[in-house]
């Protein structure tokens, strides 16, 4: 019976897609900002659907890398028999918004609303986008239909790409601050919104930026905090992120602040020379202590 459970344990850890698939699991998010769902019964199970606007997009926050599924359905008003068409339109990271179509679409003959008087969901329409490592926030809007759109989001996370990745200093003055993490002394650099990381860079490449709020002996639970980035006054993308204290790093010196865990997003560095600037925009949260790193591979951009 031992060697059976022994030859059980190395089939399954020691074959890294049966490994990958047990531990990378799809979940279901929800916009952090949206109220209104639609009940939906697929068979005998109920599924939540977040109704879709053309002017406040839904919002999603999600840590890559991974595969991030959105589900739609349009509705159908009761006794309406045309076929549908309609348009969802995203944004990755204040990015350059994207357009999906779905044409000719009919009325699904396996799901229902929970609540008929509301008519019937239309075919399932989904698509895929692939997000890289990192924080992301991603936008979605419904087009210009005067009918209804909702959708499900979920989220497979996927293994990153292996890289070798070199810290990089931001330009001057930067406040240096140790850290000491997992016995190994790392150096991390203080910001605020009065005096933000900047940071010149040479492209194309991946800027690789950590964040730790820095929490006072006060504050308990998850802290939620916002990082702006901009290049010449124009902002390219506001990241929500979410931290707790940190059970493995600590102040190399002696203070009454306590590190937050890290949190990161990747900047995508375009061909040319570009100065980004780091800032955290929410005023409560005083200082943020950030890091920047980029791939050993692009050490010849630098040189």
């Amino acid at each position: 019976m031992k060697k059976l459970i022994i030859v059980f344990i190395i089939l399954i850890f020691g074959n890294p897609i049966i490994w990958a698939q047990t531990t990378l699991k799809k979940r279901y998010l929800k916009p952090v900002n949206s109220q209104e769902k639609l009940a939906t019964k697929i068979g005998d199970k109920t599924r939540s659907y977040y109704v879709m606007d053309t002017e406040n997009a839904s919002v999603i926050n999600v840590d890559g890398p991974g595969k991030l599924r959105i589900l739609s359905r349009c509705r159908f008003m009761r006794g309406q028999n045309d076929k549908l068409s309609y348009q969802i339109i995203y944004a990755v990271d204040g990015g350059q918004p994207q357009v999906i179509s779905f044409n000719s679409v009919i009325k699904s003959s396996k799901a229902t609303y929970l609540d008929r008087a509301l008519g019937v969901p239309g075919q399932l329409k989904d698509f895929e986008i692939i997000l890289g490592r990192g924080a992301h926030t991603i936008k979605f809007l419904k087009g210009g239909q005067n009918f209804q759109v909702a959708a499900r989001y979920s989220f497979t996370p996927t293994k990153a790409k292996k890289k070798v990745w070199i810290a990089y200093s931001p330009l001057q003055p930067s406040q240096p601050v140790d850290l000491i993490s997992r016995e190994s002394n790392v150096c991390y650099y203080r910001f605020s919104k009065e005096k933000p990381l900047r940071v010149a860079i040479n492209g194309p490449t991946e800027l690789r930026v950590l964040t730790r709020i820095e929490n006072h002996f006060a504050m308990r639970g998850r802290i939620l905090y916002r990082i702006q980035v901009s290049e010449n006054n124009k902002v390219i993308n506001t990241y929500q992120l979410s931290s707790v204290r940190s059970e493995v790093s600590m102040y190399a010196e002696s203070t009454d602040l306590i590190p937050g865990k890290a949190c990161e997003f990747v900047i995508n560095v375009p061909k040319g020379r570009h100065t980004y600037e780091i800032l955290p925009l929410d005023k409560d949260k005083n200082t943020v202590l950030g890091r920047c790193l980029f791939p050993k591979k692009d050490v010849s951009l630098e040189e």
